[in-house]
């Protein structure tokens, strides 16, 4: 669940939770500025501020238990909630947001009017999922960032991210919005210290490679890949994480054909599972609080899938090869940090007559090596 209020659109293609972004930046033309702000103008008028949204983010519909419910029925193991993302507005009560924000800038006290991370941690924890949040380094318009990145981080970041977690003691934390200065600056060192002794997730919480300009696939506990294809292998952990259209927040401008269907989901699971890699998989909610019936869809499919395939995926490790090819020329997935394409049902089962196909995928469990055939449907 993401910040935008699920009003907001995007340039498909791009990310609609970057909407106040692509709205106020206009060297972002690529990802949007044009159509973000002729579609702003035209719906809302050139005199509503991204701020103005907040009435409209009333999250009316939001059930934490039935989410929780689709979450533990999809074979989910972990969830990670956005607690704040770029635009600094946080699901949970936050003084340093108001403070800093200088207006009321949470669910709590804005918009919903509820604790919307209390309540889904509350509820995941009722069942065997883990219960994690991402938290979001920077903020890009916060008056303390824009004029004191220093005294942003002492009087703002570091008291608020103890605060989430003292709250809500999470069993994952993905932080995101690293890239503008190097660890030092975001104190990384000392607030990991912190966690990993004083905090009440010190005992299991695991942490990504997101903090400081210089620290993802070089520092972290899982190394993180976006909108791609993950890594090769199983020599440091790792995740891969997009959502099931272009973007992770929710887009008036997405349409079915946008979406993978299940079965590419389940591929790309299968894939990324094979060289060792965990799968987080996004889902934008809408501005009452409900998940998308075909993001529903999805996920419960997902989970059927898995009810019955499970134990190929889960407590599986790294065989000496990933998968077994037909005979032909290899042509397998590029590999990268950040948007690679990766069309995985051209490697499985789209055959073109020159390349070769990935026919089986192996996935080792104890003594045993499962197989998947790549002609599943």
């Amino acid at each position: 669940m993401g910040t935008l209020f699920g009003t907001c659109l995007s340039k498909v293609g791009e990310y609609s939770e970057w909407y106040w972004m692509n709205l106020a930046n206009p060297q972002r033309v690529k990802n949007g500025y044009k159509e973000t702000n002729e579609f702003h103008n035209r719906v809302y008028g050139e005199n509503f501020t991204y701020p103005d949204f907040v009435p409209l983010f009333t999250a009316d519909m939001y059930d934490a238990d039935q989410w929780a419910r689709i979450f533990e029925k999809s074979g989910a193991k972990y969830v990670v909630l956005t607690s704040k993302h770029h635009d600094g507005y946080t699901l949970w009560p936050s003084k340093e947001s108001d403070k800093s924000w200088g207006r009321p800038w949470s669910a709590t006290n804005s918009g919903p009017g509820r604790d919307l991370l209390g309540e889904l941690t509350t509820a995941v924890r009722k069942t065997d999922v883990k219960m994690g949040i991402y938290y979001s380094l920077y903020e890009w318009f916060n008056p303390l960032y824009t004029s004191d990145v220093d005294l942003y981080v002492d009087q703002h970041m570091v008291p608020q991210f103890k605060d989430v977690v003292n709250k809500y003691s999470p069993s994952l934390i993905f932080t995101d919005g690293e890239w503008d200065y190097p660890h030092t600056t975001w104190k990384a060192t000392e607030l990991l210290s912190w966690l990993y002794n004083e905090s009440p997730s010190k005992e299991n919480v695991v942490i990504n490679d997101r903090w400081g300009k210089e620290t993802r696939h070089h520092h972290g506990g899982y190394y993180t890949t976006e909108y791609g294809s993950g890594m090769p292998n199983a020599d440091v952990p790792w995740e891969e994480n997009r959502g099931m259209a272009h973007s992770f927040g929710f887009s008036k401008t997405e349409n079915f054909e946008d979406y993978n269907s299940t079965q590419e989901l389940l591929y790309m699971l299968i894939d990324i599972v094979s060289r060792g890699g965990n799968f987080l998989l996004d889902i934008g909610p809408t501005a009452d609080g409900r998940i998308p019936v075909i993001i529903q869809e999805r996920l419960l499919e997902m989970g059927d899938w898995l009810n019955v395939n499970g134990e190929a995926i889960y407590g599986t490790t790294l065989w000496k090869e990933t998968c077994q090819w037909t005979d032909g020329q290899v042509q397998d997935a590029k590999r990268g940090r950040y948007k690679v394409k990766y069309d995985v049902m051209k490697l499985t089962v789209e055959s073109r007559t020159w390349v070769c196909l990935e026919r089986n995928f192996l996935h080792p469990k104890g003594s045993n090596t499962l197989r998947y055939l790549s002609e599943i449907p």
